[in-house]
C-alpha cells in the first residue's frame, strides 16, 4: 500500500504506480480442493495462462462445488487478460452451480461480479450497429448488467456492493441518453446509488464519493465537482487510479481556469508520469494554447509539437484504445485528408467513450470527412449525431451546428441555413454565425425581386447591419482577441453604399488597413521616408478591386485628385496582380479601371487626357460602346459645330439601338435643335416617343426628358386668356404624368421628382410643397440644376439671401462661366437692391450682367439686363437722400446712363429685340429726357450738400482740434504741478529722513556713552556719590538773581544770547536751586517711587514718538513770587507739589526740543552728585504763588501734555530741536534738574 509523505498527501513515485495496476489482486495460481480418497487433493490451477475454452474448469469446479470466491477469481483472471466474454461464461456457470446446490446466499456475489464484467464489456462495445448489425451495443451489455442487479436485489436488496454497481451502471447508461430530461432522471438515479454505498461504508467508500463526483461534472455543476474531487484527494491523498488530481483538473478547465488546471495535471504526472489520460490532457492543454498564437508566429511551432508528441503521442502510444486519443489524433488526420485513418480513430473514439463529449467529436469528425467527400446526406447525419451527444437544440455542439448550416448552404436551402443561424445566434451570440447570417442577408437584399416590399427590404437590410456592426464591435474587446473580418467589412460597404457612401468608405479603409498589415516584409519600401509615397508604394500590393472601389467613392464625394491617384495605383497592383497569378481576368480590371479614370480626367475637365484614355480603351476594345459614347460626347463639347455633331451621327447610325446611344444622341438635339412652340413637330420629342414605342417603353431616361419637354413647353405657352391658361395647364399636368410613370419605375430617379416639384409651383403656384420636394431632391441629387431651382423659388419668394446662396453653390459645380447662372444673380441683387434701396446690391447686380454678357456677348437680352441695370441705379440715387449717397455715385451713374441710352438705342435697331422696339426706345427717350436732367440736378444738389457738408466737417474738425489742445494743455499743466508736488513731498521726506538719521546718530552716542559710564567698577561710582554728598552738604547759597526763572528759560530760550549765558550758570549750580540744604527727609522714599513711575511713563512715551508735534502753546513761570515770602512746605503741601512737579517735570523734559544737546551735556559733562540728587529741583519747581498755584498747575498740566505729545522720539530725557543746539545749553537749571537719567535713578 503507497504511503503518505505526511505534507499533502503526495505519494511515491514507484509505490504509486505499483497500486495503480488494476486486476492486482489476482494471485498467479489457485488451488482447487479434489474430493474423495482419504487424502485431500488439490489442483493448482495457473491464472497467467489460462485455457481458452473454460468447459473443462467448469465442471471440475461445479464438481468439486468451489467456493464463490474461487469462482469470481478465475473469472478475474481472465478479465485481466482482457477475455471478458470469457470471464461471463465462468460467473453464469458458478451461478448454474450454486443454483442447483440450492446456495442462494453465495449467489449475490457472483451476480455482482457479473454485473460489474457487462459494465466493464460496455465500454468496448460500439454505441450503434450499423457497422456491424450481429455486433452486441452498449445498450445490449447495459439491459444484461440491469437484470443481473434486479436479480441479486431480489435475493439481498441491501448487500453494500450493489450500490455502487447500481450507480456506476446508471451513469454509463445516461451517456447514451439524448433527452435531456430523462438524462438527469438517470443522473439523480446514480447520485441516489452512490450516496446509499457511502452510506453504507460510513464515508469510507472512495469509489462512491468518485462516482458522485462524476454525476455532478455530467450535469454540469462544476464547482460541486471541484469540491467533491477535492475533499476525496484530502481524505485519500494515495489514491492515483482513478486519480482525483484529473478530475480537479477538469472542473477546473470547465471553469475557465485553465492554467490552474494545467498544473492539477501537472501534478498528476508527477504522481504517475505514465498516466495516459493526464498526458493527454496536458497535450490538449498546449494544443489549445497553440491555438492562440498566429500560424506564422514561430512559437506556434514549437507549441504545437509540444502537444501532439511529447503529450498526446506518448499517451495515444501506451494506450491506442483511448477515445480522447483517438478523437485528438483524427483532428490532426483531417487536416491532412488521411481519410481512412479518421474513420477508423473517429470510430474508436465513438465506440470506446462513455463520455458524450468524446463522442460527439467523433461524430463531428466522422461529418467533415463525409463533408469533404461530397456526401450531403451522411455528413447531415453525422453532424446531427454530434449536436444530439452534446444536447441537441437545448445546447449542442456549435462546430456541428454551422456544418449544418453550410450543408444547407451548398443544397440551396438558404431559408432553412437562415433559420437555423437565427437559433444559433439566439443560444450564443457567435462570431461566425452572425458573419455567416449578415451575408446571407446581404445576398437577399442585393438579388431582391419587385415582389419584395419596401418594408421588407428595410427590415432585412437594418437586420443585417445589426448583425455585421455587432460582429464588428466584438472586434474591439481585446479579451475576445478576435481579428477583423475582411469579408464582414466589405459586406456592410455593400449595405452602406447607397443610404451612406461615407461609412461604406469607411470600412473600404479599413478593409486596406487589414490588407497592409499582410503585405509581406520583403517587399515593404525602407528606405522611403514620406508617409504619402510610403502608402502609394504599398497600395499597389493590394487588390485591384479595392483601390477601384475606394476610388469610386471619392468620385462620388467629388474628391477627384484622390480618386485619379487610386486609379492609377489600381492600374499599377494589376499589373503586379498578372505578374503573380496568370489565372486571374486582368484585362478585364484594366479596362474597367482604365474607363473610370478617364472620367475622373473628364471631371477635372483634362478632357485630352481623357480622349487618349477612351482611344487605348477602343483600341483594345473596339466594341466598347461606353468608351465610344464618351468621346462622342467629348467631341460635342470641345467642336459643337464640326467634329462632334459628325461623331454624333456616326455613332448614332452604328448603334442606334443601345440605349445610352440614344440618351446622348435625344441631348445632342435638344442643343442642336430648331425651337417650336408645337411638341408634335419637336425633334426631341419625336426621338423620346420613337425610343419609348419601338425599343424601350420602361426607358427612363427618354421618359424623363419627354416629361422636361412638356415643362419646357407649358412655360411658353401663352396666358392671356382663361382658354389659354388651361391649354397651359394640361400640358404641365402631361408633364407631371410622364414623370409620375418614371419614379414608379425608378423611385430614385431624383430628376422625375424635380420635374413634378417645378411643375407644381409653375402651375399651382404651390411653392411649399415645391420647395420641400426642391430640398429632398438636393439631399440626393449633386447637380447645379437642383439649386438653380431652389433659387428660382427662394427668389420668388422673395427670400433673396437664400436664393443668392444657391445661385451661387450653383456656380460652384463647375458652372463659373454659365451666363443665365450669372443673369439670374444680376436680377436677384437687383429685386433686392430695390427692396433695400441699396446701392451696394444694385452694383452687385450689375457686375453680375456685366459677366453673363461677357461670356455670351451675342445674346442680346443680357445687354439689355445691363442697360436696364444701369436705369435702376439712376432712378434709385435720385430718389435717395443726399445724406445716403455720394456725389461720385451720382457722377458715374451718369456716365453709366448715357451708356444705357446707347444700349437700349442699339437693342432697338436688333434683328430680335427681347422686348417690343417701341418699348425700348420709350425707356431710352425717358432716359434722355427725365433721368439724366434729374440726375443732372442730383449732381449739382449733392456737390452743394458736399461742399457745406464740407465746411461744416472742416470747422468741427476744427473746434475739435482746438478743443483737443485745450484738454491737452490742461492735462500738460496739471501733469507739471502733479511733477511739482511730488518733487515737493520728496524733498520733505528726504528733509524727515536725514532729520531722522541725526536724531538716531545722537541717540546711539548718548547709549554708548551711558554704556560707557556704566561699565565703571563699583569702588569708584561708590567714591563719586559719596564726594557728591559732602558737596551738596557744604554747598553755598544761590544769589537771588541765579534763582530767577524768566519766561524765556522756561520755554527753553530758542538759543538767544541770555539764554547762553543762563546755560553757562545751570551746568554748574547745584541741586538745590532755593539754597535750602536741608536733607529730604521722610519724603525721599515717596520721590523715588514717583521717579521709578515717572521713568516707566517716559518708556511708554516712546511708542509715540512717531507722532511727535510740537504745542502751539506756552507755559509761562510766574516772576511775582518772591523768594523771602515762601515758607517751606509742609507734608501734604509737598506730595502735592510732587505730583505737580511730577507733571511739569514731564513737560520739562519734553519741551527741551531744541536743547536736547544741552540736557545730554548736564547728563553727561556734570559730575555724579549732579545726577545724585535731581529731587531739589523739583521742589523749587513746584513752590509757587498762593494766588497763581491753580492756574499755574493748569498751564504746566496743559503744557505737560502738549510736551508729551511731541516729546522726543529718541529718549526719554532728550528733545528733538531744528536749531540752537547750543542754545539747549542754556536751559535752565529747572529743566536740567527735572530731567535726571533714569538710568542713574535707577540705580
Amino acid at each position: 500500500m503507497a504511503t503518505s509523505n505526511g505534507s499533502n498527501g503526495h505519494v511515491g513515485t514507484s509505490e504509486a504506480q505499483s497500486s495503480s495496476i488494476r486486476f492486482t489482486g489476482v494471485p498467479s495460481t489457485i488451488e482447487v480442493a479434489i474430493s474423495g480418497g482419504g487424502d485431500a487433493q488439490v489442483v493448482d490451477i495457473d491464472l497467467e495462462e489460462l485455457v481458452d475454452d473454460p468447459t473443462e474448469l467448469c465442471d471440475l469446479l461445479e464438481n468439486e462445488n468451489a467456493t464463490k470466491n474461487i469462482w469470481t477469481t478465475i473469472a478475474i483472471a481472465y478479465a485481466k487478460q482482457n477475455n471478458i466474454e470469457t470471464a461471463i461464461e465462468i460467473i453464469n456457470n458458478g451461478l448454474n452451480a450454486l443454483t442447483k446446490r440450492k446456495n442462494t446466499k453465495d449467489k449475490v456475489y457472483l451476480y455482482n461480479c457479473l454485473c460489474w464484467l457487462y459494465l466493464l464489456q460496455s465500454r468496448n462495445a460500439p454505441r450503434r450497429s450499423d457497422v456491424d448489425p450481429n455486433a452486441k451495443t452498449k445498450d445490449h451489455y447495459f439491459r444484461a448488467a440491469t437484470s443481473t442487479l434486479n436479480d441479486a436485489s431480489r435475493i439481498s436488496p441491501s448487500f453494500p456492493p450493489l450500490f455502487l454497481a447500481r450507480g456506476v451502471l446508471c451513469l454509463l447508461r445516461a451517456s447514451l441518453i439524448q433527452e435531456l430530461a430523462e438524462k438527469n432522471e438517470t443522473l439523480n438515479q446514480a447520485s441516489k446509488a452512490f450516496d446509499d454505498a457511502s452510506r453504507f461504508s460510513g464515508g469510507n467508500n472512495m469509489m462512491a464519493l468518485l462516482g458522485k463526483a462524476r454525476v455532478q461534472y455530467a450535469k454540469r455543476d462544476y464547482r460541486g465537482a471541484l469540491e467533491s474531487y477535492q475533499t476525496i484527494l484530502q481524505r485519500a491523498p494515495d489514491l492515483s487510479d482513478p486519480d482525483p488530481r484529473i478530475g480537479i483538473g477538469c472542473c477546473l478547465w470547465m471553469l475557465n481556469f485553465k492554467d490552474n488546471a494545467k498544473h492539477a495535471w501537472e501534478r498528476a504526472l508527477e504522481i504517475d508520469s505514465e498516466s495516459k489520460v493526464a498526458n493527454l490532457l496536458m497535450g490538449l492543454y498546449h494544443l489549445q494554447s497553440s491555438h492562440k498564437i498566429a500560424p506564422n508566429d514561430p512559437s506556434f511551432a514549437s507549441t504545437y509539437k509540444k502537444a501532439m508528441v511529447e503529450y498526446a503521442q506518448k499517451a495515444f502510444k501506451k494506450d491506442k484504445e483511448l477515445p480522447l486519443a483517438c478523437a485528438t489524433f483524427a483532428g490532426y488526420f483531417i487536416a491532412r485528408k488521411a481519410w481512412s485513418t479518421v474513420e477508423t480513430l473517429a470510430r474508436k473514439a465513438i465506440d470506446k467513450t462513455d463520455v458524450n463529449a468524446v463522442a460527439s467529436d467523433g461524430w463531428y469528425l466522422l461529418a467533415r470527412k463525409e463533408h469533404y467527400g461530397d456526401d450531403p446526406l451522411r455528413a447531415a447525419e453525422y453532424y446531427n449525431l454530434a449536436d444530439q451527444a452534446r444536447g441537441g437544440d437545448q445546447a449542442g455542439y456549435l462546430p456541428a451546428k454551422f456544418g449544418t448550416v453550410q450543408l444547407k448552404i451548398l443544397q440551396k436551402d438558404l431559408d432553412g441555413a437562415k433559420y437555423r443561424l437565427e437559433k444559433i445566434i439566439q443560444q450564443t451570440k457567435n462570431v461566425e454565425a452572425m458573419s455567416l447570417l449578415g451575408a446571407l442577408l446581404v445576398e437577399d437584399i442585393l438579388n431582391a425581386t419587385s415582389e419584395t416590399t419596401k418594408e421588407e427590404l428595410a427590415n432585412t437590410t437594418r437586420k443585417a447591419i445589426a448583425l455585421l456592426e455587432g460582429v464588428r464591435n466584438t472586434w474591439k474587446d481585446p479579451s475576445k482577441k478576435i481579428s477583423p473580418d475582411s469579408s464582414v467589412l466589405l459586406n456592410l460597404a455593400r449595405l452602406y453604399e447607397t443610404e451612406n457612401p461615407d461609412k461604406s468608405l469607411q470600412c473600404l479603409q479599413h478593409v486596406e488597413q487589414i490588407e497592409l498589415e499582410e503585405v509581406p516584409e520583403d517587399v515593404r519600401p525602407d528606405d522611403v521616408k514620406d508617409e504619402s509615397a510610403w502608402l502609394g508604394i504599398m497600395r499597389e500590393f493590394l487588390p485591384p478591386q479595392l483601390l477601384n472601389n475606394m476610388a469610386c467613392f471619392h468620385y462620388q464625394t467629388e474628391k477627384y485628385t484622390q480618386a485619379h491617384e487610386l486609379f492609377q495605383t489600381a492600374l499599377t497592383s494589376c499589373v503586379k496582380l498578372d505578374d503573380a497569378d496568370h489565372n486571374v481576368d486582368v484585362d478585364a480590371l484594366v479596362t474597367t479601371i482604365s474607363y473610370n479614370l478617364a472620367r475622373t480626367y473628364e471631371a477635372e475637365n483634362m478632357l485630352d487626357e481623357a480622349k487618349k484614355v477612351y482611344e487605348g480603351l477602343l483600341n483594345r476594345h473596339s466594341n466598347y460602346i461606353d468608351a465610344n459614347i464618351r468621346l462622342t460626347f467629348i467631341d460635342l463639347l470641345q467642336n459643337p459645330t464640326a467634329e462632334g455633331p459628325k461623331a454624333m451621327s456616326k455613332l448614332y447610325e452604328s448603334e442606334s439601338t443601345d440605349m445610352e446611344v440614344r440618351s446622348l444622341y435625344a441631348w445632342f438635339l435638344r442643343k442642336s435643335k430648331k425651337q417650336t412652340m408645337n411638341i408634335a413637330e419637336d425633334q426631341e420629342q419625336r426621338h423620346f416617343k420613337h425610343t419609348l414605342q419601338s425599343h424601350d417603353k420602361h426607358d427612363r431616361y427618354a421618359l424623363t426628358g419627354m416629361g422636361n419637354l412638356y415643362l419646357a413647353t407649358a412655360r411658353e405657352m401663352r396666358r392671356n386668356t382663361d382658354q389659354d391658361k388651361d391649354k397651359r395647364s394640361k400640358m404641365y399636368a402631361r408633364g407631371v404624368e410622364i414623370f409620375d410613370k418614371a419614379l414608379q419605375l425608378d423611385p430614385k430617379n431624383a430628376f422625375a421628382a424635380q420635374g413634378i416639384a417645378i411643375a407644381l409651383i409653375e402651375d399651382k403656384r404651390d411653392f411649399a410643397t415645391g420647395l420641400q420636394v426642391l430640398l429632398k431632391v438636393k439631399e440626393t441629387l449633386r447637380d447645379a440644376s437642383v439649386h438653380i431651382n431652389l433659387g428660382h423659388v427662394y427668389c420668388e419668394l422673395k427670400q433673396y439671401a437664400r436664393a443668392i446662396e444657391s445661385y451661387e453653390a450653383a456656380l460652384a459645380k463647375d458652372r463659373a462661366n454659365d451666363a443665365q447662372i450669372l443673369a439670374c444673380l444680376g436680377r436677384t441683387w437687383l429685386l433686392r437692391g430695390k427692396q433695400d434701396k441699396n446701392i451696394s446690391s444694385m452694383k452687385s447686380s450689375l457686375e453680375y450682367s456685366q459677366r453673363a454678357y461677357k461670356v455670351s456677348p451675342e445674346q442680346v437680352h443680357f445687354r439689355f439686363n445691363i442697360a436696364f441695370t444701369q436705369l435702376q441705379i439712376s432712378q434709385l440715387l435720385i430718389s435717395l437722400p443726399v445724406s445716403s449717397r455720394s456725389l461720385e455715385e451720382i457722377q458715374t451713374s451718369a456716365t453709366d446712363l448715357d451708356t444705357a441710352i446707347d444700349s437700349f438705342v442699339s437693342i432697338a435697331r436688333s434683328p430680335h429685340p427681347p422686348f417690343p422696339r417701341q418699348d425700348i426706345e420709350q425707356r431710352a427717350s425717358m432716359a434722355r429726357n427725365t433721368i439724366r436732367k434729374q440726375l443732372d440736378r442730383a449732381i449739382a444738389q449733392q456737390r452743394e450738400y458736399e461742399e457745406q457738408n464740407e465746411e461744416r466737417m472742416r470747422k468741427a474738425r476744427a473746434a475739435r482740434d482746438a478743443e483737443m489742445q485745450r484738454r491737452e494743455e490742461e492735462r500738460r499743466k496739471m501733469e507739471e504741478e502733479l511733477a511739482a508736488e511730488k518733487a515737493r513731498l520728496a524733498a520733505e521726506r528726504e528733509k524727515m529722513r536725514e532729520h531722522d538719521r541725526v536724531l538716531m546718530e545722537r541717540r546711539l552716542e548718548a547709549e554708548r556713552a551711558k554704556e560707557a559710564e556704566m561699565s565703571l567698577d563699583e569702588d569708584g561710582k561708590e567714591k563719586k556719590k559719596r564726594g557728591g554728598r559732602k558737596s551738596t552738604a557744604g554747598g553755598k547759597r544761590k544769589k537771588k538773581s541765579e534763582d530767577f526763572v524768566n519766561d524765556d528759560s522756561d520755554l527753553g530760550g530758542a538759543g538767544d544770547e541770555s539764554g547762553a549765558a543762563g546755560g553757562n550758570r545751570s551746568t554748574s549750580a547745584t541741586p538745590d536751586a532755593f539754597g535750602s540744604d536741608a536733607p529730604a527727609g521722610p519724603a525721599r522714599p515717596k520721590k523715588k517711587r514717583r521717579r521709578l513711575e515717572r521713568k516707566s511713563k517716559v518708556r511708554d512715551s516712546a511708542a509715540a514718538k512717531k507722532k511727535a508735534f510740537k504745542s502751539a502753546e506756552r507755559i509761562v513761570d510766574s516772576d511775582e513770587d518772591d523768594e523771602e515770602g515762601l515758607e517751606p512746605p509742609t507734608r501734604e503741601d509737598d506730595d502735592e507739589n510732587e505730583m505737580s512737579g511730577g507733571v511739569g517735570g514731564g513737560g520739562g523734559v519734553a519741551d527741551g526740543d531744541e536743547g536736547a544737546e544741552g540736557a545730554d551735556g548736564g547728563t553727561d559733562a556734570e559730575s555724579d552728585e549732579d545726577a545724585a540728587q535731581p529731587k531739589k529741583g523739583k521742589r523749587r519747581r513746584a513752590v509757587l504763588d498762593d494766588d497763581d498755584d491753580e492756574n499755574e498747575g493748569e498751564d504746566l498740566d496743559v503744557g505737560g501734555e502738549a510736551a508729551a505729545d511731541e516729546g522726543a522720539p529718541d529718549t526719554p530725557a532728550a528733545g528733538a530741536g531744528d536749531e540752537g543746539s547750543e542754545g539747549g545749553e542754556g536751559e535752565d537749571e529747572n529743566v536740567d534738574e527735572a530731567a535726571p537719567d533714569p538710568m542713574d535713578e535707577s540705580e
